[in-house]
């Protein structure tokens, strides 16, 4: 039987480039920050600021690892 571990959401103090956001979520996803922060810049552009103020939203509230 495998053990569940528990996987909770924050900012990335180890793999970020402005607050950790992008970092934080990759590793939350289990995926690579690049990819994170790639479709973060593909959406930025035609939703630039709904993107900027969710980005600043979770800066925010989201608590370090």
């Amino acid at each position: 039987m495998q053990q569940m571990t528990r996987r909770d959401l924050h900012r990335s103090t180890t793999n970020k480039m402005l607050t950790g956001v992008c970092g934080g979520l990759g590793e939350f996803l289990g995926v690579d920050a690049t990819i994170i922060r790639l479709v973060v810049l593909v959406l930025a552009i035609p939703f630039s600021l709904v993107i900027g103020l969710l980005y600043l939203m979770l800066a925010l509230i989201l608590p370090t690892e």
